[in-house]
C-alpha cells in the first residue's frame, strides 16, 4: 500500500491517521524533500512519516452505520404496522420506498469507501 517510516529524504513526508475500521485519512505535513525547495509547497509525492491511530471509524463508516441503523428501524416500524393491521397501508408503501432510498444510499457510501480504499 504506502511505505511507512521511510528514512530517504527524496518525498515529501506527511503523517496518517488510520482509523478503527481500517481506512485512513493524511494528516499533517511533516518534513520538506530535496525537491522542493518553496515554503509551504510540496513535491507531490506523499510518504508516511509515523501513523497516528485513531479509535474512531471514518466517516463513511459512520454515515454507513446510521443509515442501517435507520433502515432497521423503518423494518421495524413495517413490521409492527403488519402486526397491527391494514390500515397502515400508506405509512407502509411510504417506508418501502425510504428503505429502498436508502439501500441506493448505502450503496453509494460502500462504493465511495471501496473506490477510496483502493485509490492510493
Amino acid at each position: 500500500m504506502l511505505i511507512e517510516k521511510h528514512s530517504s529524504k527524496k518525498m515529501c513526508f506527511f503523517d496518517q491517521h488510520r482509523f478503527a475500521c481500517g481506512d485512513w485519512k493524511w494528516g499533517y505535513f511533516r518534513q520538506h524533500c530535496n525537491r522542493e525547495y518553496r515554503t509551504g509547497e510540496t513535491c507531490g509525492m506523499k510518504l508516511i512519516m509515523q501513523t497516528v491511530p485513531v479509535s474512531q471509524k471514518c466517516k463513511l463508516c459512520d454515515k454507513i452505520e446510521t443509515k442501517l441503523r435507520r433502515r432497521s428501524a423503518e423494518e421495524d416500524r413495517i413490521n409492527r404496522w403488519k402486526r397491527e393491521g391494514g390500515k397502515f397501508r400508506a405509512s407502509i408503501d411510504r417506508s418501502y420506498d425510504l428503505i429502498k432510498s436508502l439501500d441506493r444510499e448505502i450503496s453509494d457510501l460502500r462504493n465511495e469507501r471501496t473506490k477510496k480504499r483502493l485509490v492510493v
